[in-house]
């Protein structure tokens, strides 16, 4: 039934259900939210992904190779040639650091594009990359910039610390050492707090069009009471994910080391061997490659996911999405966006009753004077009902077999306790006093029976 005049289909099912959710749920529709629109999804992650590091990789190549050939014009060992080294490293480190970090802007933007994708895939829609981007667009730089504070603000933190350490080191080494083992397992959960708390922040700005601040404030407030569900999610996902990119990149390092020795058993085809080394090489971090596009679009889906439950419980989201779904399905056009309309609102819900547990009804309370019967106790198997007490003024039954106890008769008023004037006083008010029948024997009490007169055969009474 829907609150429509005119009969319509059943709405669509999207990859999740449209009620608050549960862990199981969150960590097992992050995987199938891959199957239902994988051009999307994984396609444009790995693409992306794959000519990201492709130009990483070959842009810090090149940049190194074009350092450290200098080398090759001074002599070894002397102070020019430890200068260059010296100066080739640090070109190389800085221009990784930079390319690095235009690539974790690329893995931003894939990651806005999930969320998008995921928030359309709840209410069983399927959109094009064109579509997906043109949400996102707007708010893509909210997402860059959010990117780049953390990392800005993760840089600032570790250098203070090391500062710190190594000032301690030059001054008293047990010391330096001491405190820099205590700061590094103070940023553990540090780290994981924080990260918990801000697991929704990408969410708010693509889904609400929050700036950096507002979204910050959003994923604090809906993980208030939801971090420890949201903690496992991260870990089991993480975890997981790098355990198979360990299990795909041990074999290859170890094929690896054996390639040169098998192509090259004597040593003389070196060309050979640096070739067939760098195959397996190039093969092991495509694999690793694949297994980290779709760690990052899983976790993308599942704290799409996060923030759609976190709403459902604080703000009725659910209703909302009710509301636009049966709306779209009946040929509504023009629908405002569900993720906008209920936005810092509170709802409240009832407490969950357990299932087998009656609910209470306002207003009705136990019968006063009935409860269970004395002498009788409660049946194998079943509990006493509340509200059911003892009858009042009913004692226990008599045994079973047992004659009944019979009524008491009526006693006569005692001789002389009535006077000849009182019953005259009474007759003239009530008329003549008729004493009280006799109590009718008890049908249930057998008159007493004859005693009986049999003997023996033989014996002296025979007779």
């Amino acid at each position: 039934m829907t609150a429509y005049p005119n009969w319509t289909p059943a709405s669509r099912p999207g990859i999740v259900p449209l009620h608050p959710y549960g862990f199981g749920t969150i960590l097992g529709r992050s995987f199938v939210a891959l199957r239902h629109n994988p051009k999307v999804l994984l396609g444009f992650a790995l693409v992306v992904q794959a000519v990201a590091y492709i130009v990483l990789a070959a842009a810090v190549g090149a940049i190194a190779v074009a350092s450290f050939s200098r080398l090759d014009t001074v002599a070894y060992g002397g102070d020019d040639w430890g200068a260059i080294f010296a100066g080739s490293t640090v070109i190389t480190g800085a221009a990784a650091l930079v390319l690095s970090l235009l690539v974790g802007a690329l893995s931003v933007v894939v990651q806005g594009v999930v969320v998008s994708e995921v928030a359309h895939a709840v209410v069983a829609e399927k959109p094009t990359l064109k579509a997906v981007w043109a949400g996102v667009r707007p708010v893509i730089w909210r997402l860059i910039g959010y990117s780049a504070l953390v990392v800005l603000a993760s840089l600032v933190v570790v250098g203070v610390l090391a500062g710190i350490v190594t000032l301690l080191v030059i001054s008293v080494l047990w010391l330096g050492i001491l405190v820099g083992v205590l700061f590094v397992l103070g940023l553990i959960p540090l780290y994981a707090w924080l990260t918990t708390k801000l697991f929704l922040v990408p969410s708010a700005i693509i889904l609400e069009g929050a700036g950096i601040r507002a979204g910050i404030a959003r994923s604090w407030r809906l993980t208030r009471r939801r971090f420890w569900s949201t903690f496992g999610v991260i870990v089991i996902i993480s975890f997981g994910f790098s355990v198979l990119a360990q299990l795909i990149s041990v074999p290859f390092s170890l094929i690896a080391g054996i390639v040169p020795g098998i192509l090259a058993p004597t040593g003389t085809d070196e060309i050979g061997a640096v070739v067939g080394m760098v195959v397996v090489q190039v093969i092991g971090q495509f694999g690793i490659l694949l297994v980290q596009c779709i760690a990052l679009v899983v976790q993308s889906t599942s704290a799409a996911l996060v923030y759609v439950d976190a709403r459902m419980r604080v703000e009725g989201l659910d209703h909302d999405l009710h509301t636009y779904v049966e709306a779209r399905d009946a040929g509504a056009t023009d629908l405002a966006d569900p993720y906008l309309v209920g936005v810092g609102r509170v709802v409240e819900r009832p407490a969950p009753v357990p299932v087998g547990t009656a609910p209470p009804y306002a207003g009705y309370g136990a019968p006063a004077g009935y409860g269970a019967p004395a002498g009788y106790g409660a049946p194998a198997g079943y509990g006493a009902q509340a509200g059911y007490g003892a009858p009042t003024g009913y004692g226990a039954p008599a045994p079973y077999g047992a004659p009944p106890v019979p009524a008491p008769a009526w006693d006569a008023p005692a001789a002389g306790s009535v006077t000849p004037a009182d019953r005259s006083a009474d007759d003239a008010v009530s008329g003549p006093a008729t004493p009280p029948p006799a109590a009718p024997p008890s049908p249930d009490v057998a008159p007493p029976a004859a005693p009986t007169s049999w003997a023996a055969p033989g014996s002296p009474t025979d007779r």
